[in-house]
């Protein structure tokens, strides 16, 4: 098993370890620099992941011999949903911003010394585009990425490494998913991503329609996760609505985007505005 760190006031280099094979390159490169003792990776759990992700986390933490400090507000992406108020979407993610970005703040304002402690965050190089604002939101405190920096590798270079490091990926790349979060579930998918989830996980995205469903009900308005249309004549699209369409057509339109998890790297405005 991993070494256990003796107090958390020690921490001087903290990762952020989302359960993502970028977030585990990310504390591999960081763990041959730091000193072991002051080095631990901090997962946000939303208590919505997929199971494999918890044997994924215990494996690497194993294998880079490295503390792992889970934390949990206790509530779930649709609880903050309706504690909110607000359903999340590509424009705006409470989810993340609650379950993820606040809950770590807190955590390293609790244990860490502002002057001493880095944060490291699993922004591949080309995301680099993002790491203004994230700089910007985690300010005063230091950050940095180190996928950003050579060697730069790709999905496929990040796989193998992982792979032979003798780890076997988390279970929802294996089925084709581009992360590891929220059992393959984003409030910031694209059209492609929640097909993918209705093709390859029915059951699942049964729940998450179910749970539209409810929100939509308990608020009085027929919020929405998805959006139908371009950029002139967009409106919302349910999960319902959106699993019919496919249904009935079950070739993928042309213009059908992926869209990005990003619980980390992209803070809402007002969060920004308020550090």
């Amino acid at each position: 098993m991993h070494r256990a760190i003796e107090s958390t006031t020690q921490c001087q280099h903290v990762i952020f370890f989302s359960g993502g094979i970028c977030s585990y390159l990310t504390a591999k490169r960081v763990a041959t620099i730091t000193p072991a003792d002051r080095t631990i990776l901090l997962f946000c759990d939303t208590r919505m992941e997929d199971e494999d992700l918890y044997r994924f986390l215990k494996e690497a933490a194993n294998k880079l011999n490295l503390p792992l400090i889970i934390i949990a507000d206790g509530r779930t992406p649709w609880k903050v949903f309706k504690d909110e108020r607000l359903m999340g979407n590509h424009h705006a993610d409470p989810c993340s911003r609650v379950l993820k970005r606040r809950l770590a703040q807190r955590w390293i304002q609790d244990h860490c010394d502002l002057h001493r402690t880095t944060l490291y965050l699993g922004l591949s190089w080309y995301e680099k585009q993002r790491i203004p604002k994230n700089r910007k939101a985690w300010s005063p405190w230091i950050t940095h990425y180190p996928m950003c920096e050579h060697p730069l590798l790709d999905h496929c270079d990040m796989l193998a490494e992982v792979a032979t490091d003798g780890i076997r990926p988390p279970r929802l790349y294996e089925l084709g998913f581009e992360h590891n979060n929220c059992g393959g579930f984003c409030v910031k998918a694209g059209h492609a991503a929640m097909r993918h989830l209705l093709n390859v996980l029915p059951e699942r995205y049964a729940f998450h329609e179910e749970e539209e469903r409810k929100l939509q009900a308990y608020l009085g308005k027929p919020v929405t996760i998805l959006q139908n249309g371009n950029h002139h004549n967009r409106r919302p699209i349910s999960l319902k609505e959106f699993r019919e369409r496919c249904e009935a057509s079950p070739i993928p339109r042309r213009n059908e985007d992926w869209g990005g998890c990003s619980c980390m790297l992209d803070p809402d405005d007002d969060e920004l505005s308020t550090n």
